[in-house]
């Protein structure tokens, strides 16, 4: 599964499953292919960026799944056809994608500002069954209960820190998520660098995969 994925930085993938190319939070895009879906995380325009995503919009029909906090601004994409809804707990099947909201939140006292867990306005990460594997993209969150015992193959953590968990943070969700493979996110823009990345691969005892940007 590990090799499917790529990096384009900060919490930005592109996985070339074989039920299609799949994009999670596309940000500062250049030359990539076309997205058969397109997952976002939440609101920020580090994570929802209405100009990368219409880059990526096939024109057969590209499928944007996001939470309701992000519906109204999805659907005034350009070119855009199919929004797809997923909160909280919820689940759904999408064409050959199985796809699950997990919160996503803030829970010490000085980031409460950015993600607070607010069921009016839903920030998620997203536990993608495609291929035969699982694939956690935690979004930007602290380590919560919500992702304890997920046990996904791959699970996309972030360690920058500011906004989310550090690389010490993540160690100790990645201990509880219990996945096969971690790949540290949420650096190298804005906040993090990849010594972030570097102290979270020696904290955690897992296996690590520190990705090169694309």
């Amino acid at each position: 599964m590990i090799e499917k994925i790529h990096w384009l930085g900060h919490a930005s993938f592109r996985i070339d499953a074989q039920a299609g190319v799949i994009y999670i939070d596309p940000w500062k895009i250049n030359n990539q292919v076309k997205g058969d879906f397109i997952f976002v995380t939440h609101e920020h325009y580090d994570h929802f960026s209405p100009e990368d995503i219409e880059k990526l919009l096939e024109p057969s029909g590209t499928t944007i799944i996001c939470p309701t906090s992000v519906e109204s601004g999805a659907k005034k994409i350009k070119g855009n056809k199919n929004v797809v809804t997923i909160n909280p707990n919820e689940e759904k099947e999408i064409g050959k994608i199985k796809v699950k909201g997990i919160w996503a939140y803030n829970k010490k006292a000085e980031r409460l500002g950015f993600h607070p867990r607010d069921s009016k306005k839903p920030r998620v990460g997203f536990l993608i069954t495609v291929d035969g594997g699982t694939i956690y993209h935690t979004g930007d969150s602290d380590e919560v209960p919500e992702m304890e015992g997920l046990e996904p193959d791959v699970l996309l953590i972030p360690v920058g820190g500011t906004y989310t968990m550090d690389a010490k943070e993540a160690a100790s969700a990645a201990s509880k998520i219990r996945p096969k493979v971690v790949v540290p996110m949420h650096w190298g823009d804005i906040v993090g660098a990849k010594k972030d990345a570097e102290e979270f691969s020696k904290l955690y005892k897992g296996n690590v995969r520190i990705l090169e940007k694309e």
